[in-house]
C-alpha cells in the first residue's frame, strides 16, 4: 500500500500533523521512535491554552489519543532507518524490517536536547531537572535554582526565571557567554540572578526530587550549592539525518529550510517543528503544532496539485 503521507515523528508537531491529515481524508502511516517525543521531558506545561497546568506526558498522551482515533491513520513505534525517493514516491525502512511506501512526508522529527551528562541527570528527570525554562519557570516560584548553560536558551531562561525564582545561580563552564548582549544586560540587572562562571557542574544531588548541586569550583566557600530546580539549557541538535540524506538544505544553524507552506526544497517533503528553521527558532508546542497544521494544508495542496510552490 501506499500511504498518502508518512509522518515521521511522534511528537506534538507530529499527532498534530496526523490529526489535519487525517481530517482532510489522507492515509497516514505515522512512525516514531517514543510516544510524546520530547514532550514527555516537560514536568507541567503551563503554556498550551486551554490547560492552566498539564504534565507533558498527560498532553502528549492526549494527542496520541485523538491523531490515532482516526480509521485512517496507521501508527506505528519504531525508528525510520533510512529514507529513499524514487521518482515521485518515498520509501522509508524501519528498525522493524518493514518498508513503508508514501507519496509525500512530513518530517517532524524534532530535535534532540544536549545532555549535560553529569550524575543524577537522569535519575532525576522531571524531578527537579528540566531542559526548559519557558515551559516550567511558573513551577519553581519563590525557590532556589540554577540555569546550565552560556548561550542565548541559558541566559534567557535565567531572565525569564528570574521573574519567578527567589534566586538563579546561571553556571557556566567559561567566563565569556555566547548569548546576546541584550540578554545579558538584562539578566545583569536582575539582584537575584548570580553567575558562576568557569565552572562546572559534576553531579546533580537529591533524595526524591533534587536538593542541590555539586560544582568542580567552590563558590562562596562550598562546592555544594543548595536547590531545588536544575535548568540544562546547553543546546539542542536537530534531528535532520533523514532530511539531509534526499539533499534538503539547512540554514546555518543546522536546521531544515522550509518555504511558507513548510516544504523542504525536496518536492513532497515537508517538516514541521523543533526541526525546521521556521517560527524564528521558537520551538514551543504550540508553535510545532501551528507548523504542522500548515504542513499538513502544505501537503494536501501538494496532492490535489494546486500548490503553487511545488
Amino acid at each position: 500500500m501506499t500511504y498518502d503521507v508518512l509522518i515521521i515523528g511522534k511528537g506534538c508537531a507530529g499527532y498534530t500533523a496526523a490529526v489535519y491529515c487525517a481530517r482532510y481524508k489522507m492515509n497516514v502511516y505515522i512512525v516514531g521512535g517514543e510516544p510524546g517525543g520530547m514532550g514527555n521531558s516537560a514536568a507541567e506545561v503551563g503554556n498550551w491554552p486551554g490547560d492552566i497546568e498539564v504534565p507533558g506526558p498527560v498532553l502528549m498522551e492526549r494527542m496520541q489519543k485523538h491523531a490515532e482515533s482516526f480509521d485512517t491513520v496507521t501508527s506505528k513505534l519504531a525508528h525510520v532507518d533510512s529514507l529513499q525517493k524514487n521518482g515521485t514516491e518515498f520509501i522509508a525502512s524501519l528498525s522493524t524490517g518493514e518498508t513503508i511506501t508514501a507519496k509525500t512526508v512530513i518530517l517532524a522529527s524534532g530535535s534532540n536536547k544536549r545532555h549535560l551528562g553529569a550524575p543524577g541527570e537522569v535519575e532525576f528527570a522531571g524531578k527537579g531537572v528540566t531542559y526548559c525554562a519557558t515551559c516550567d519557570a511558573f513551577f519553581y516560584r519563590n525557590k532556589d535554582v540554577a540555569v546550565i548553560g552560556g548561550g542565548d536558551a541559558a541566559v534567557e531562561g535565567a531572565a525569564i526565571l528570574s521573574q519567578v525564582a527567589k534566586t538563579v545561580y546561571l553556571i557556566h563552564r567559561r567566563d565569556q557567554f555566547r548569548a546576546e548582549p541584550y540578554w545579558l544586560e538584562k539578566v545583569r540587572s536582575k539582584s537575584n540572578v548570580h553567575f558562576v562562571t568557569n565552572t562546572n557542574v559534576v553531579k546533580i544531588v537529591g533524595e526524591n526530587v533534587v536538593t542541590g548541586v555539586d560544582l568542580d569550583v567552590a563558590y562562596n566557600g562550598s562546592t555544594r550549592l543548595s536547590l531545588q530546580g536544575v535548568f540544562i539549557e546547553i543546546g539542542s541538535t536537530p534531528a535532520v539525518q533523514l532530511a539531509t540524506s534526499l539533499g534538503c538544505e539547512l540554514d546555518a544553524k543546522g536546521f531544515l529550510m522550509v518555504a511558507p507552506n513548510q516544504q523542504t526544497n525536496v518536492p513532497g517533503l515537508f517538516a514541521a517543528g523543533d526541526v525546521t528553521n521556521a517560527s524564528n527558532h521558537f520551538a514551543q508546542f504550540t508553535t510545532a503544532a501551528a507548523e504542522a497544521a500548515i504542513a499538513s494544508n502544505g501537503v494536501f495542496t501538494y496532492l490535489e496539485g494546486s500548490c503553487e510552490q511545488c
